[in-house]
């Protein structure tokens, strides 16, 4: 009998396809914006890394944590509106002959994808990576920036 690890992340992942798969079929069986194939990436993916978002004025900024991860082993793709970051952490081999009492760290491949708003600038899109932390800077278009408009007072 082998050792299985438990995940509790692997449910919430199993939860958002089941939701994917209902909305899919909502809309092949009602004729709204026919989706595709399944993410071969959700599929695959044993954890999702945390993250936060947030705005100024030019820019939407997504911050994602990925310790142990290396710069090489992240990809990130734009196409149709979504931003998708996947890549995979790999556990260390283990060596000498200690023992694991817990294991609470992820690893594995991982998955997260963001839709974006209509009005960014696609072409100007960046990533830095730095001691463990992904930040992705989307600036936005010229029409999406607030814009103040002065009050005449008579």
């Amino acid at each position: 009998m082998s050792l299985v690890r438990w995940n509790p992340m692997r449910d919430l992942i199993e939860i958002e396809r089941e939701f994917n798969r209902l909305f899919r079929d909502f809309d092949s069986r009602f004729g709204f914006n026919i989706a595709q194939g399944t993410d071969e990436n959700l599929d695959n993916a044993v954890w999702s890394p945390l993250s936060d978002i947030y705005e100024d004025d030019d820019t939407y900024k997504l911050r994602l944590d990925l310790p142990g991860v290396k710069k090489d082993e992240v990809k990130i793709s734009y196409s149709d509106g979504r931003l998708t970051i996947t890549g995979e952490r790999k556990q260390e081999k283990e060596t000498g002959n200690h023992k694991y009492h817990r294991v609470e760290r992820m690893y594995g491949k991982f998955y997260r994808s963001f839709d974006l708003p209509e009005k960014i600038k696609e072409d100007q899109i960046t990533a830095e990576f730095k001691e463990g932390q992904l930040t992705i800077s989307i600036p936005k278009a010229e029409e999406a920036k607030p814009k103040e408009i002065p009050i005449k007072i008579n």
